[in-house]
């Protein structure tokens, strides 16, 4: 029965550390993946705006009748440039906002998992000072009991 507990804590101790070892991978993996459906998003958007402003542009060339029309297709043609490379210039700072915020995550995920590792490192040291301890112990033990008993045999004679 204690040899199955015995067992039964060295597998339950061999599942930790598994967990533990994989845990930094997995924060990272979710840092970098909602990163990634973010920047997603945001491009699909762009890309939305962008392509109603085209077709907007494209809906206007097409409804040309005369030179008036052809002059306020030219003169709202620039205001367009103009909103164009302003929601341009928004989108780009809106991508480095993204950029800056992930990378501050990530530096926070592999900060987080450089001290687990270190917590880990300091746990097993600790645990093998015990082991060692436990083993010196152990074989101080059962030196004594030789001794006792080789005294006894010694006497017995």
């Amino acid at each position: 029965m204690a040899r199955t507990d015995q067992q039964e804590q060295m597998y339950n101790a061999l599942t930790e550390q598994t967990r533990n070892f994989f845990e930094p991978m997995r924060k990272l993996n979710g840092v970098m993946l909602d990163n990634m459906e973010k920047m997603t998003q945001f491009q699909l958007e762009s890309m939305k705006r962008y392509s109603q402003m085209g077709t907007e542009r494209v809906r206007a060339a097409s409804e040309i009748k005369d030179a008036d029309d052809m002059r306020d297709f030219a003169s709202r043609q620039t205001e367009l440039m103009n909103e164009l490379s302003q929601q341009m210039m928004e989108d780009a700072r809106a991508m480095s906002d993204l950029s800056v915020k992930f990378r501050e995550e990530l530096q926070k995920a592999f900060s987080d998992a450089g001290q687990q590792t270190m917590n880990q490192m300091n746990e097993a040291a600790r645990q093998g000072q015990e082991a060692t301890k436990m083993a010196a112990d152990s074989a101080k033990s059962t030196a004594e009991s030789s001794k006792s008993t080789s005294s006894r045999n010694t006497k017995n004679s």
